[in-house]
């Protein structure tokens, strides 16, 4: 029972981390450092979009997270020494479970957008696709930068 526990509330908290951590990547969010910050802005009309991946975040958050419930899980197999090694294969098991389901959660959808500039540069800027944002070939954009974070809006 206890450690059942110990597991229920391992899983909890690394969830609560993994979800907490996830950074957004949309035209419209901005970090506290860019927030009344000038930016840059120049004008351009959209060329071609295309859907994208944008892959999820690898930190040591998700690996440790599936290592301490696959080492509590592990351990709880067999006794004595052999519950040492399942312990063992538990935490390397979990930990590699963790990494996957961290990456796998905070992946997102993202969009590719290409526009040509009015000094006539073609540009691609990659974010993540946001519901209230539905950029059209041909559409006039505003392409906005900041600390070297360029996003596209309408």
């Amino acid at each position: 029972m206890r450690k059942t526990m110990m597991m229920t509330t391992a899983m909890l908290a690394s969830l609560l981390a993994l979800t907490g951590c996830a950074s957004k990547l949309t035209g419209d969010t901005y970090s506290r450092a860019e927030a009344r910050t000038v930016q840059t802005v120049r004008m351009g009309t959209i060329e071609a979009l295309r859907p994208v991946q944008i892959e999820g975040t690898k930190t040591p958050i998700g690996a440790g997270a599936g290592a301490v419930i696959g080492g509590i899980g592990g351990s709880s197999v067999g006794g004595g020494r052999g519950s040492a090694v399942m312990a063992v294969v538990g935490a390397v098991a979990g930990g590699m479970l963790g990494a996957a389901a961290e990456e796998g959660l905070t992946r997102t959808q993202g969009v590719e957008i290409t526009v040509r500039e009015d000094d006539g540069s073609l540009r691609a800027y990659v974010q993540q696709v946001e519901p209230n944002q539905i950029f059209r070939v041909g559409q006039r954009v505003r392409i906005l930068t900041v600390s070297g974070t360029s996003r596209v809006t309408h």
